[in-house]
């Protein structure tokens, strides 16, 4: 590390710190401003720092990774999380989620339920979930940066006393940043978040800008063409991956058949019919759904979430090509070579690349870049994790009447807990990867069904609502474990089998228990009451099966209407997840000098941003506040 890099990284460090601490006076007038900002921060902020918040350090190590791999095809890839769910609240969702105007995921469960005992069981198993799945990516974000920061950085720093080693370099290096980025995120809660994240998202443009130009004028045309394959640079594809590299290369040939997704049509069917009934289920209760919540206005919300998708995709993929151009042509042979390469090496290639083959000056920025993308992501969870512990549980069960110096003082506390639970979780994951699909399709496939049903079911109840989500839970725990513990069953055992199954395709038998466990909760139970059924479809007007409760209204007032954007609202998805795309294809044949397929995928992010200027901006803009 040249003395330019380390003062970059430590002048951008010091400056996030200053920036976190010296605006988060602004959080102390009590929990709405500590974890909404107030519902006073503008969209176009919300919306750079909901971005930023998604650029993390270990999903860019792993897109990296997927793309020297599997090519143009990687962004399917994507689809796993799923990252077009982006689309489908842009479209709608964040409108329905806004007009409920309460504070977390959780509290917004009792608008749709009531607050019996129905509503509160929903209430309460939502915010275990959204504590969960929080505590699952701190530990993904603890594997990451310190694997990361312990290949980048010149210092072995492990802690010892006498013989016994109490932690190795990468779990010392990720508890400094983890440490540092805790401090100033619940010292200023949203605020601070919200404005570091600004901050960090300028960084990491830049970063993206200089190692794609980098990569641009040292790569040359002919070296990339020496390396990849026209099924490399080819997004269509049949039932079963074609041969992506040259017989010189073969040994990656055999890593993509080892890797489960040869398959790649079934793949494919698979991450779409988990990724549509995500999508509609609505964000997870995370730092998404906070920022939805702390936009001013409904109009805003959605303002918000489409300025997400745009400012996104297309910087933080000319990042990542211009490192895999890079690792092309000066690792790939080396790799290759390699007898035992397997899935795990494809993790090493972002830090091998800045380590070796990026130039003093870019080095440290790009450095400070994948810092701020691992901060802003963990201040993001940081954040919104503890306003369901004190809002939804303590608050609520525990210390009604307090003070908000109280309840600020008890959201510090419980970061500091879900911090600590992600970090011994974190001690204990086998790899980015694991935790990647564990949370991508377990965690978030138990979350699927139960909140699918509650936007277009009237009849769906709280007791459904919890048994469903219960059922997704344990099922995804149990996955979790047999994948951790996959090494200790006797081979051709039915444990062996489910063990070294690819998670995405245990999603039906997760989403199938789930649905059980919501209908028959439903149908064992009475119904919501129909006031509160009433309340919330005349408040939010989601399309689905409502017709008992539209009846209803629409005899009390005739002038009532009910939603009938259902096939536009699907159209728009249709072409948003395009327009997602193309955002993400534009970079990838810009840098690797496709120029044909660059210019056939600008022209379709043009078409489709037209499009949805009529079918979905010009609708945006008629939405009453």
């Amino acid at each position: 590390m040249d003395v330019i890099d380390i003062s970059i990284i430590a002048i951008y460090v010091l400056l996030t710190l200053f920036v976190g601490i010296w605006i988060s006076k602004k959080a102390s007038k009590g929990l709405e401003s500590y974890f909404l900002g107030g519902k006073d921060i503008k969209w176009y902020y919300l919306g750079l720092s909901n971005g930023s918040g998604m650029f993390d350090v270990s999903g860019t190590a792993w897109m990296v990774g997927i793309l020297f791999l599997y090519g143009a095809k990687s962004f399917m890839f994507m689809w796993l999380w799923p990252v077009f769910n982006q689309i489908f609240i842009m479209m709608f969702l964040a409108v329905w989620i806004r007009r409920s105007n309460i504070m977390t995921g959780s509290e917004w469960i009792l608008t749709r339920f009531g607050d019996g005992r129905a509503g509160r069981a929903s209430h309460s198993i939502i915010a275990v979930f959204a504590v969960v799945s929080a505590v699952g990516f701190i530990a993904y974000f603890f594997e990451g940066v310190g694997k990361f920061l312990t290949i980048i950085l010149p210092w072995d720093i492990p802690l010892e006393i006498g013989d016994m080693l109490l932690l190795t370099s990468e779990q010392s290096y990720a508890m400094i940043i983890i440490f540092l980025t805790t401090l100033y995120t619940i010292k200023g809660g949203m605020f601070s978040v919200v404005a570091t994240e600004v901050l960090q998202y300028g960084i990491m443009v830049i970063a993206g800008l200089l190692v794609a130009g980098y990569a641009f004028v040292t790569i040359t045309d002919v070296e990339i063409n020496n390396i990849i394959s026209e099924e490399w640079s080819n997004i269509f594809f049949k039932n079963e991956l074609g041969v992506h590299w040259s017989e010189k290369f073969d040994a990656f040939n055999r890593l993509i058949d080892s890797e489960g997704y040869k398959m790649f049509g079934a793949f494919i069917g698979m991450s779409l019919l988990k990724g549509f009934f995500a999508s509609i289920a609505g964000p997870v209760p995370s730092y998404d759904f906070q920022r939805i919540l702390s936009t001013r206005s409904v109009k805003e919300a959605a303002y918000m979430s489409g300025f997400t998708n745009l400012v996104l995709y297309i910087p933080r993929y000319l990042l990542i090509t211009g490192i895999v151009v890079i690792a092309l042509v000066v690792l790939a042979p080396e790799m290759s070579a390699n007898p035992t390469l397997s899935g795990g090496d494809l993790e090493l290639i972002l830090p091998k690349v800045i380590n070796h083959h990026v130039p003093v000056g870019i080095k440290g920025l790009l450095l400070a870049g994948l810092l701020a993308a691992f901060m802003s992501t963990f201040s993001a969870f940081v954040n919104s994790a503890p306003a369901y512990i004190v809002n939804d549980i303590y608050k609520k069960y525990f210390k009604p009447e307090a003070s908000s110096k109280h309840y600020i003082k008890a959201s510090h506390i419980a970061s500091f807990a879900v911090v600590a639970l992600g970090v011994c979780m974190g001690f204990f994951a086998e790899s980015i990867n694991s935790l990647t699909l564990w949370i991508s399709s377990a965690l978030f496939g138990g979350y699927v069904a139960a909140n699918f049903l509650k936007w277009i079911w009237w009849r769906f109840n709280g007791w459904g609502y919890f048994w469903g989500m219960l059922a997704g839970l344990l099922i995804a725990t149990l996955q979790f474990i047999l994948d951790q513990n996959k090494g200790s069953f006797e081979e051709g055992s039915l444990l062996f089998d489910l063990s070294h199954l690819s998670a995405i395709y245990l999603f039906p038998i997760i989403f199938g228990f789930s649905l059980l466990g919501s209908y028959l909760g439903t149908y064992l139970t009475k119904p919501t009451e129909i006031e509160v059924l009433k309340s919330f479809y005349k408040n939010v007007k989601p399309w689905g099966w409502w017709k008992p409760i539209y009846t209803q209204l629409k005899n009390e007032d005739a002038s009532f209407e009910k939603n009938n954007d259902f096939w536009l609202d699907m159209m728009n998805c249709a072409i948003g997840i395009v327009w997602q795309s193309s955002m993400i294809l534009l970079p990838i044949y810009l840098i690797i000098r496709d120029y044909p397929k660059t210019l056939v995928t600008l022209v379709v992010f043009v078409i489709t941003s037209i499009i949805l200027k009529f079918t979905w901006l010009d609708k945006t803009k008629k939405i009453p506040n």
